[in-house]
């Protein structure tokens, strides 16, 4: 139902012209001190993709999978509002809201602006969506969080700014993420789903509510924040859902025999003071609503008005309930109002178990092609980012069209969305999320070329060879000579190895110094082959390696040699692969490391770190855990959602593997053949402190009509005591500890799957002396089970549903339709554990922001070499963001890498000199903005709480910014808001 046009604007204008508007805090409605307050929370939760895609589910086609249509649920609900002045209403999706904005009257608008300033239409969260919390990175978390709420101030001022995080969906919640949302200026953060162990601890001890340490590195309170548990998910109280998709009974207040108000006041009463019994002040919250509910506003809002009326008309019979309308926000406040001292949380709340028997640990891994498709996205993204506002406007309207990078970060936005990258939608959605992100490439590709024709100085036909994970490439495979242009997006120089398809046998490699870089031809491995089918003909790789400046790039010359040095005796004999068991302990080595194979097994057995003198027994292999189907004791499935396991044994795909090595003075590389789909290569690049393990599984067979889920496993010595350490989101290190819980004695049922925590970029073990760490190149899926023992789940396939609502089974297709084959990496490293940090933080950022390799035929005179920075960044700090923001406008993040005590040097504070870094433009004017860009840091004034620890109020900068000296602490961000000149 649409509000008539003439009406709308009339209210609209008129209450804008005649009053002074109120909104946050100060729009509260008024509760009742001597009475339980009920706040009745009028929400959908509109998922931006699930069972349809987010078009499917805007415009509302498709129902035969599921009836929702967004844009029908805000068309309804906004008369609603603008009908009666005590209606309230919080919406969260903000992809959805921005798409409903722009088929808008102006007349609708202005009342929307007006109920947005009244604080009766009130966003939460204000994202682009409501992200997953196990699968994402911190980077794209800011980046999706920070799109939202740009687009909220610039559409609707300060009184669109959330002040509360609503997460009421997602499957556990990491401390980062809460962190974050401190550091964007959030008072509060409501949460729907946590373990049932844990909610029923809690509901018996009243710490539904308490504050939640979010960082032990930054200052409290800076990473502190309120965090309330909602008593039924996010969905209505039992026989209170009143959606036209709903059975319940409406609210028959007429002299009827279907009158049964009585008995749903009565019912009511009973459950407000069964749920005030859960929680510790005079106020309570019901979220009435759910998934895509409100299409009929109608209905919710007629039943509501006479569950208020009715149930606050027994207070003139004693009774001390109050009822209202009211927002996450108004609750908070009243929370805050009560000046209680609250508990303190400092772990987080992973994994997540809605029973027994229901570990949602399977979704760390589920779709791990699309996680890292994502994974590269955002790599991508990233650098768009900086060309763009490298070269200005020139890189957005040029030789090769009009584009800018918003189109990608639309897609990376959608797709941080809790079931995207989490791998839970169904294949279709899936697919969408894929192609979305496809598009945006391409936008991003057309600003890149026009960037980089810039700043070569000469138009070229610039290639992205997308396929050179399998070894295929057109250009390199069949061009004499070409171009080789590596952009480093990071701010700090890197050597970086580089391998292309060819079909030559001997090649120069000639930097823009005209010095010739030692390159090797190494055969395309029989893998590769498998893989790629018909889609590339190269029967070798070159590898080199590339030294890269910061922030910039660096051009390679490459021409294929011919004559007699192509068919060199000596080159022909050190391209043939060698058996390893033609030695008698098959091995590969670098300057730093050596790594031992058993030579009965060809399995890994040994790592040495040379330079520290460490040697340590390492046993690597593949297994496979046998699905649950669901129909035996207990009946859950393994499914896109949980991962179970039906025995805690892990079967080996091999016991024995066929293995052959080759040896360069570039790369020696080790092969191992486990099963006609699962293979690997261990490799040592030169010069490099890590072991690279390059995996390939899949199809994973079926033909046994079961589901496996598979791990590569590494078995050290180590003495662990049942611990293990796995990152959040990318930043901070948290202590696993098997079997255990922080914050209630485990009842453990399910020892395999309830001991699985998300791994984004790292996961290590250690004693006292030794570590091993292990760099994931996606968000995977992690364990030690035994002591001196890690896993990463790597992929899985199943064939049942795990009954979490996709109604599909995680049953991949593949590019052939015989199953999907996944390839990635792991990075290996062996060192001290004073030391290890400073490999870990820096190596796992050069996974995720790693250069970009862009190809041309060796044409024209160009500008060989490029660095948009006058000197690197020390190493311990990270340009998290560069990117143009408004029309004159370009937003810059600094960021602190390390935490306190991990390194000597890295952890130290440090500062930066903003004004002296660039060498592509001058800095006009600086402001220092929250972590969100959405507020003035001068003007964050976040909600103070009395703790168990004590109150800390929040620390202003109480002098003048000073752009030529930024200091950063451990983990600490600093975002800016940059005028600039080029």
């Amino acid at each position: 139902m649409r509000f008539p046009v003439a009406l709308v604007f009339f209210l609209g204008g008129a209450v804008l012209r005649g009053s002074a508007v109120k909104c946050g805090y100060q729009s509260c409605p008024v509760t009742k001190p001597d009475m339980l307050n009920v706040h009745l929370i009028p929400h959908t939760h509109d998922d931006v993709g699930w069972l349809k895609t987010v078009d499917q589910y805007f415009f509302g086609v498709r129902n035969d999978i599921q009836h929702a249509g967004v844009q029908y649920i805000l068309d309804s609900v906004i008369p609603q509002l603008l009908a009666d002045p005590n209606k309230r209403f919080i919406y969260v999706e903000v992809v959805f809201f921005a798409r409903w904005w722009e088929l808008q009257t102006e007349a609708m608008r202005q009342a929307v602006r007006q109920l947005v300033a009244e604080g009766r239409l009130e966003f939460v969260n204000g994202g682009w969506c409501m992200n997953d919390e196990a699968s994402v990175h911190y980077n794209a978390v800011i980046d999706q969080m920070s799109l939202g709420l740009h687009f909220l101030k610039e559409t609707f001022g300060e009184c669109s700014r959330p002040r509360v995080a609503w997460h009421i969906d997602p499957f556990g919640h990491s401390r980062e993420q809460a962190s974050l949302f401190a550091q964007m200026g959030y008072d509060g953060f409501f949460l729907g789903r946590i373990d049932y162990q844990d909610k029923f601890h809690r509901e018996s001890l009243r710490e539904m509510e308490q504050l939640w340490r979010a960082s032990r590195n930054l200052d409290p309170p800076s990473a502190d924040l309120f965090t309330g548990i909602l008593p039924n998910g996010y969905n209505p109280p039992m026989s209170l859902c009143w959606d036209q998709i709903c059975s319940d009974n409406p609210i028959v207040d007429d002299n009827s025999d279907e009158n049964n108000v009585e008995s749903i006041v009565a019912y009511f009463l009973g459950t407000a003071a069964a749920q005030a019994k859960h929680y510790r002040t005079n106020h309570i919250v019901m979220t009435m609503g759910s998934d895509f509910q409100y299409e009929n506003a109608l209905l919710w809002y007629k039943n509501m008005d006479k569950l208020i009326y009715h149930v606050n008309a027994q207070q003139l019979r004693g009774s001390r309930v109050n009822v209202l309308y009211s927002t996450p926000s108004c609750y908070l406040w009243e929370l805050n109002k009560a000046n209680m001292t609250w508990s303190m949380k400092y772990d987080d709340f992973f994994p997540y178990a809605d029973g027994p028997h229901q570990f949602w640990t399977g979704y760390f891994t589920s779709r791990p092609a699309l996680k890292r498709y994502e994974r590269l996205s955002n790599n991508f993204l990233q650098i768009c980012n900086q060309l763009e506002v490298l070269v200005g406007t020139k890189a957005n309207f040029g030789p090769y069209g009009n584009a800018n990078s918003s189109v990608l970060r639309q897609a990376m936005a959608v797709a941080q969305h809790h079931d995207a990258v989490s791998g839970t939608a169904k294949q279709h959605v899936t697919n969408d999320y894929a192609k979305q992100l496809s598009i945006g490439w391409d936008a991003c590709q057309i600003v890149m070329n026009n960037a980089f024709a810039n700043l070569l100085g000469s138009t070229e036909n610039f290639i992205y060879c997308t396929y050179l994970n399998i070894s295929v490439c057109s250009l390199t495979e069949f061009a004499p000579t070409f171009r080789v242009i590596i952009y480093n997006p990071l701010a700090r120089s890197v050597d970086w190895n580089i391998r292309l398809p060819v079909n030559g046998s001997h090649y120069s490699v000639v930097a823009p110094d005209g010095q010739n870089i030692l390159n090797e031809i190494i055969p395309v491995s029989s893998f590769t082959r498998a893989v790629r089918h018909n889609q590339g003909s190269a029967t070798n790789e070159l590898v080199f390696q590339a030294s890269l400046p910061p922030l910039g790039y660096r051009t390679y010359s490459v021409s294929r040699l011919s004559g007699k040095d192509s068919t060199h005796p000596r080159l022909l004999k050190r391209l043939r692969p060698r058996p390893a068991a033609a030695r008698l302990t098959p091995s590969i080595e670098n300057e730093h490391l050596q790594v031992l194979f058993d030579p009965n097994t060809g399995l890994m057995k040994e790592i040495r770190n040379l330079d520290k003198n460490i040697s340590l027994p390492l046993s690597q292999s593949f297994l496979w855990y046998n699905a649950s189907d669901g129909n035996a004791a207990f009946s859950q499935a393994s499914g896109a959602y949980i991962f179970r396991p039906d025995t805690s044994k892990a079967f080996p795909i091999a016991q024995k593997v066929r293995v052959y090595q080759i040896k360069t003075q570039v790369v020696q590389e080790l092969y191992q053949n486990f099963s006609n789909w699962c293979s690997q290569v261990v490799r040592l690049y030169a010069g490099q402190p890590y072991v690279e393990l390059e995996w390939t599984v899949g199809p994973i067979p079926i033909a046994d009509h079961y589901g496996k889920e598979i791990i590569s496993r590494f078995e050290t010595n180590l003495q662990t005591g049942g611990l293990f350490y796995t990152d959040s989101n990318g930043r901070e290190i948290l202590e696993r500890r098997r079997d255990y819980r922080v914050t209630w004695n485990l009842s453990q049922t399910e020892p395999v799957a309830g001991n699985y925590y998300p791994v984004n970029t790292r996961m290590y073990i250690k004693d006292q002396k030794t570590q091993l760490t292990v760099l994931t190149d996606r968000s995977q899926g992690g364990s030690s089970l035994t002591d001196g023992s890690l896993e990463l789940m790597v992929h899985r396939r199943l064939l049942h549903d795990d009954n979490r609502g996709v109604q599909e089974p995680l049953l991949e297709p593949g590019e052939y339709h015989n199953g999907l084959v996944v390839r990635g990496r792991h990075l290996i490293f062996l060192d001290t554990v004073e030391s290890s940090a400073e490999q870990h933080r820096l190596w796992a950022q050069q996974e995720y922001m790693a250069p970009q390799v862009v190809l041309t035929p060796d044409s024209h005179d160009i500008v060989k070499e490029f660095s948009a920075l006058r000197h690197a960044l020390p190493s311990n700090v990270h340009l998290l963001t560069l990117a143009q923001w408004e029309p004159n406008a370009v937003l810059i993040r600094l960021e602190h890498q390390f935490e306190y005590g991990e390194a000597v040097n890295g952890s130290l504070p440090v500062a930066i000199n903003l004004l002296n870094l660039f060498s592509s433009f001058n800095i006009i004017t600086v402001q220092e903005m929250n972590l969100s860009a959405n507020q003035k840091r001068e003007n964050v004034s976040r909600l103070i709480w009395r703790s168990t620890q004590g109150i800390a109020a929040e620390r202003q900068s109480g002098t003048r910014l000073d752009p030529a000296h930024i200091e950063l602490s451990p983990m600490q961000i600093r975002t800016f808001l940059l005028q600039i000149r080029y």
